[in-house]
Formats: C-alpha cells, structure tokens, sequence
C-alpha cells in the first residue's frame, strides 16, 4: 500500500476507530502510570503534550499519575514541586535538579539519572499500577518497560517520539556497524516484542520498525500529535499583543517556531530567506535547537535585515506566538522523514495560518497538507519555488486566508486532545477487554 493511500484510509477511519475505545468501569480499571523526562514547567514540545494527553484521558475515565524530572527548559525554576495534583492527576517528580541541560553529554547524564531515579521510582510504586506508559525522552527509557514487565510483571505502551539509535547514525555521531548501535538495535527489538502497544507519530515510522522487526508490526499504531484548538485561536494579527510588541504588523510574517535541530532543514529556508531580502517580508525565528547559532551566524554574515530571533516563549504566550504570522514553516531533512515527526505542524494548523513544509518527497506531510488544501510542500533544496510560494501569499490576502481557514479545519477534524486520547485508550485497553 502506497503511503498516500494508508494516510487517506488512516483519516477516513479515525471516526469509526474512536468509537471503538470502551468507557472505563471498575472490571476494566486502567491504573497508569506514565513516565517521561520532560513535563510542565519545562517548554519542551513532548512534556507539554503528554500533560494534554494525561488530562484528556483522565476526562475518560483512566487512573493516571505521572513521574518525570525536576526541569532542565523552564524559564522561571529550576525545580518544581516533588509532588503536585492537578485536579485528580497526581504528578510525583524526582528530587534531583538536572546538570547541564543545554550540553550534549549533560543530556547523556541527566537521561540515564532520570531512568535510574524512575526505576527507583516504579519498584516503590509498582503495586499501584497495572500499565506503564514510556516515552523516548530519554531516548533508551522504554528499557524499563521491559524490565518492569520482566520482574514486575507489568505491561507497557511505548511512545516513539524520535527512533535511536537511527538518528545517531544518520547524524554520523556513531557508525552503522558500532558496537553500542548494535547493542541499542537488540535492546529496541526486545523491548518492542515485549510491549503491549507501539504508538508512533508517522507511516514511515511504522514501516521501518516493522522492517526491523516485522514481527511486531500488528503492535505498532500510528497516532499523530496534536493541539488543542480551545488554546489556540486564530487571533488576527492587528489584535495579537505578541505581533504588535514584536512588530510583525506591517510586513508579511513567515514564522519558525521550535527547534532549529540536526534534524531540519534550516539551509533552504536561509536561501529563501536570501532571495526575498528585498521583499516586504519577514521572517521570525522563535526557539533554541543545534543550528540555531550557525543560522543567526549567516544571516548577520550575509547583512540580511529581514529576519528576528526570539528565544522560546513560555506556554501561556504559545497561541499568540503562533498567531503573529500569515505562514508557518515546517521542516524535515532528508532522510530524517522514518526518524522523527515535528510537533510543531499540529499548532500551525490550529493557528488558521497556512504552511508551508520543506521535507523529502514521500513525507507524510506532503498527503496531510494536500488533503487539507492549506499550503504547499517543498523538496529539500527548492528554495526558490519555496520563495515564489511565500511572495504569492503575501501579494494574495484571500488565497492566505483560505488556506489558513483550511488548516484550522483539518485540525478541528482529526488531531483534537479528545480525537487523539481516544486512539491512545484504544491501544492501553488491550488486555483489559
């Protein structure tokens, strides 16, 4: 089956697959506990949507508490209550403050800590739960799902937000054949055939664990990310404070928001950038990530005076942040499309802006945008139909509007909270029906 196919008979069917979740009742009690690294107060995209995605199942009726780590991305603290409720949900966070969280070898550490501290954690806690919900923040986390299953006899769901050790390698930072690769790819295997469920964020995701291990392949479900529509709104710029501080009224804005990490595609948004310098267009930056420095570096290098830098906002501004442009930027690098999914396309679509995404050619965005009518895809490298495209908006308001309206639509449709936690029932009830 082509991958345009499976996305269309994915979206076709997400209505009849949430009907299938089953109220919870005392005989099939979920009891979950969910572990992750990052969680609110930390701006990073996956702690922000697991606390929607825990509260949304909590609204259906699941048992849930969270344990993860103290912050190491919050503006305000670096530490957070030990323990913290939230309506029902109770939230347990490990006692110690991250080190270095900003350093590569600083991540290594703080990640293998958290996972001591949350094995720790769970040989306290275990007989208060029945299922284990695992992201891969760190990257080798759902490890304790199989040992939790092994001597705790637990079951567990895994979350891959970002396939390791693949990503290292494509990032050259080990070789294909090294030894702790090799190690890595065994323990994934493991780990796979031991869960319950595998929720991934995209087609391709899927396809190349189950070409990995094709046993599992009736485990893995592809569930894409989210944003919550009541949070952003799509606020017209003369009235959003955020573009009137920011100054993004007059001129068309084009807006990156997220990571500028290894794994997107910043070299042809700066030749777009370059040709249209002399454009009434902008470009707004707002974010962290690798190539960041590197970026704001060329610019400056170049004289351009058409782009500005803004570090991560905090949660609360994140709808006007969103709404302070006419475009999003989307990207993935080559060969990155099996390997990670950004998060950030589900809140452009809620912003009613259109996007624009620069990705390799059998990229899932590229069925989701077109389906969706609300923007364009870009091959790797293709700055300048990248450029046409945004000077097309900016001389065309209805075009932008309507793809803009497109995209809220979408949105509303299929990657609400309620629509996506439904789905995320469906997997955690197995072997409770």
């Amino acid at each position: 089956m082509t991958l345009s196919r499976w996305i269309n008979s994915h979206m076709n069917s997400i209505s009849l697959e949430v009907k299938k979740y089953q109220p919870i009742s005392s005989d099939n009690l979920i009891r979950l506990a969910v572990i992750t690294q990052f969680f609110p107060p930390d701006y990073a995209a996956t702690g922000q949507l697991i606390e929607e995605l825990v509260k949304q199942l909590e609204t259906l009726g699941v048992d849930i508490d969270v344990f993860t780590g103290q912050p190491g991305y919050a503006f305000s603290t670096s530490n957070a209550p030990v323990k913290e409720k939230s309506g029902n949900l109770l939230i347990k966070r490990s006692r110690t403050s991250v080190m270095f969280p900003k350093r590569i070898r600083g991540k290594a550490m703080n990640g293998v800590m958290f996972t001591i501290r949350a094995a720790l954690h769970l040989i306290r806690h275990f007989r208060e739960r029945n299922t284990l919900l695992l992201t891969t923040a760190p990257p080798f986390l759902p490890v304790l799902g199989y040992v939790a299953k092994l001597f705790l006899g637990m079951s567990y769901v895994c979350i891959v937000y970002d396939l390791y050790p693949d990503i290292a390698i494509a990032l050259d930072v080990i070789p294909q054949n090294n030894f702790l690769a090799k190690i890595w790819q065994f323990i994934n295997r493991l780990v796979w055939k031991n869960a319950k469920g595998i929720i991934v964020l995209s087609p391709a995701m899927k396809e190349r664990i189950a070409s990995i291990c094709p046993e599992i392949e009736n485990k893995i479900s592809v569930i894409h990310s989210w944003a919550d529509p009541n949070a952003i709104l799509p606020i017209p710029k003369h009235r959003n404070w955020f573009a009137l501080k920011h100054n993004l009224i007059d001129k068309f804005t084009v807006l990156y928001s997220g990571n500028m990490g290894r794994c997107h595609d910043m070299t042809t948004i700066l030749e777009a950038v370059k040709i249209l310098k002399d454009k009434p267009i902008q470009f707004i930056f707002i974010g962290g990530g690798a190539k960041r420095k590197e970026f704001i570096a060329e610019v400056n290098r170049l004289g351009l005076t058409n782009c500005k830098f803004l570090p991560y906002v905090d949660k609360e501004e994140i709808p006007y942040s969103m709404t302070a442009c006419d475009l999003s930027l989307v990207t993935i690098d080559e060969g990155f499309e099996s390997l990670v999914a950004p998060s950030k396309f589900y809140p452009a679509l809620a912003s009613g802006r259109p996007v624009a995404a620069i990705c390799p050619k059998d990229c899932y965005l590229r069925t989701l945008i077109s389906e969706a009518k609300c923007g364009e895809t870009f091959d790797n490298g293709d700055e300048q139909p990248l450029a046409e495209f945004i000077n097309k908006l900016s001389e065309n308001k209805q075009l932008t509007e309507n793809m803009g309206s497109a995209s809220r639509r979408y949105l509303e449709l299929f990657f609400t909270p309620e629509v996506i936690a439904k789905e995320y029932l469906i997997v955690l009830q197995k072997g409770f029906m």
